[in-house]
């Protein structure tokens, strides 16, 4: 059992409530109470379930509170102790999976019109496989890490089935974040431009990208949404970006509100971090289907000593990485200055552009060329601590001018999705003046599709400052030059996933700070979930 002291109140809150439920004698309900508390804090965590013992298993069942068909809160199989509904979660998208992968398609793929595409090549062409696959399959993951092409081969993928098809099709294209479909709308958008193809197959493919829960059609503040098994969205293809970040209910929930014949594209990066919630649904998924997923190999844009450096970090070959970080190159070093100091200087170019009356666009991509990024939230070195001390030293040198909360060069990020402003989890603005309405303090945001929107800051209560943010936070961007900020001593939060995912938001240059032990430590430890879709998947499959 895992240590109490990890356990909050809701764990203990939760055990209790179900304890007393059960049909157990109070000697067996004060064994049975730690093996739920234990469960509750699991799915915390991101697992989706706990493995018992012989004797923990007779208990549960013991309890009345179990079964193995999901009609009780508490599930048992194969050892696996699971909440009723993230056993339904696995075995809806496990259905759903072998659902699509079995409808048949019957499309005539001529060698010439591929060649259109991707020209013959002495080489392996990781991409054309890809695109060959997923014009042939109903269902395809496409992992890859930063600079592989996924987007560029997604775009082809769609030029290809639109080719091969007798009539339009109606595509959907989405992301888990509106940054991350801000980014993929702009790739898509320079992807097209290039393809070998006639303006009607060019315009048959969309350009606009959407948050997920956009596309489901969320209800907030209810979990259901409009689009589910019983209303299904109408599209002939739907393609999923940054699958990494998904976690096991909005994947099972995404699934379920599929048509049978619908031909769904995952992109992502296995190695990437998971989700914050339960699940490791893109590791899981390639895991389970090898067949179904095209892994492209070859980066075309992240290259030199900061993919050497990520490629070190991925494969654990610790003492490699470490000693990477420690030739003091250019693109990838330790930083040796004050942290608080150098981070601080870094606002100087886009305060100054606010300063000078710039528009917002040049001052947005000042600001996002350098970011911050740390493991933890609280403490040292954190989220919190850094955002405190570097808008304090913008005091003392009068960089910024603050007597509250809002200030002009103020940067902020959405913490909680907003449907009714539009702005979503992880979206990103600037607080300056607008001057089209006298200099009034106003937030500026990109959006998705390019445009620009301002907000009075009152009306924004879900956000915080982000001179710095979390790794978790940073997925799906890309900066020039990132400032990655580990803790000074160990963390259960930090493993090798967790800086993959910073070292790869990298575009030009990457510096860290931390120590020699934290770090190997670090590198060493890998994400870990309990969870049995991937053997749900080859089971049905």
């Amino acid at each position: 059992m895992q240590d109490e002291i990890s356990l909050s109140r809701l764990d203990y809150a939760f055990a209790r409530f179900i304890t007393q439920l059960s049909v157990l004698d109070p000697e067996k309900a004060k064994k049975f109470n730690p093996i739920i508390a234990q469960l509750s804090y699991a799915q915390s965590q991101g697992h989706s379930c706990i493995e018992l013992n012989t004797a923990e298993q007779g208990l549960v069942l013991a309890s009345g509170m179990a079964d193995d068909a999901g009609k009780c809160p508490l599930v048992l199989e194969n050892k696996q102790l699971y909440l009723q509904r993230y056993w339904s979660y696995e075995c809806q998208l496990a259905k759903k999976i072998a659902d699509l992968i079995a409808t048949e398609r019957s499309i005539e793929t001529p060698d010439t019109i591929i060649e259109q595409y991707f020209p013959v090549s002495m080489a392996t062409d990781w991409q054309k496989n890809a695109a060959i696959r997923a014009v042939k399959d109903p269902f395809t993951i496409i992992t890859g890490g930063p600079g592989t092409g996924k987007t560029t081969t997604v775009v082809k993928i769609l030029a290809l089935l639109q080719e091969f098809s007798k009539q339009p099709l109606n595509i959907a294209l989405a992301a888990p974040t509106g940054k991350a479909a801000m980014r993929l709308q702009q790739s898509i958008g320079q992807s097209k431009r290039t393809l070998p193809c006639t303006d009607e197959i060019k315009q048959a493919i969309p350009e606009q990208v959407i948050t997920l829960h956009r596309l489901l059609g969320a209800r907030p503040p209810s979990p259901y949404f409009k689009y589910n098994n019983d209303n299904p969205l109408p599209f002939d293809i739907v393609v999923i970006d940054e699958v990494s970040m998904i976690d096991l209910p909005l994947m099972s929930k995404l699934l379920n509100a599929l048509k049978n014949d619908t031909r769904l594209i995952l992109l992502g990066d296995k190695d990437q971090l998971a989700s914050v919630e339960t699940g490791t649904v893109l590791a899981d998924l390639t895991s389970a289907l090898p067949e179904y997923t095209q892994e492209l190999k070859k980066s075309y844009r992240f290259s030199g000593h900061i993919k050497t450096f990520a490629d070190a970090v991925n494969q654990q070959r610790e003492q490699d990485a470490w000693e990477l970080l420690s030739q003091d190159h250019a693109q990838v070093c330790l930083l040796k200055d004050d942290l608080i100091d150098y981070i601080t200087n870094k606002q100087v170019a886009y305060l100054q552009l606010i300063s000078e009356g710039a528009e917002f666009t040049s001052c947005f991509v000042a600001f996002n060329a350098f970011q911050v990024l740390c493991a933890t939230r609280q403490g040292v070195n954190s989220v919190d601590d850094i955002n405190y001390h570097v808008a304090q030293k913008l005091k003392e040198k009068k960089l910024i001018q603050s007597s509250g909360e809002w200030y002009s060069g103020r940067p902020i990020m959405i913490v909680q999705n907003d449907p009714v402003l539009r702005l979503y989890n992880g979206d990103i603005g600037l607080c300056m003046p607008d001057t089209e309405n006298g200099g009034q303090l106003m937030v500026f945001f990109i959006m998705p599709d390019g445009s620009i929107r301002k907000y009075m800051p009152a009306r924004l209560s879900n956000c915080e400052t982000v001179f710095a943010m979390t790794i978790h936070k940073s997925q799906g961007s890309e900066f020039n030059e990132v400032l990655l900020v580990l803790p000074e001593s160990m963390n259960p939060i930090l493993t090798k996933e967790l800086i993959y995912t910073g070292i790869t938001r990298a575009k030009e240059s990457l510096k860290l700070t931390t120590n020699k032990t934290v770090f190997l430590e670090t590198i060493r430890r890998r994400v870990e979930r309990s969870g049995g879709l991937t053997n749900r998947i080859k089971k049905m499959i």
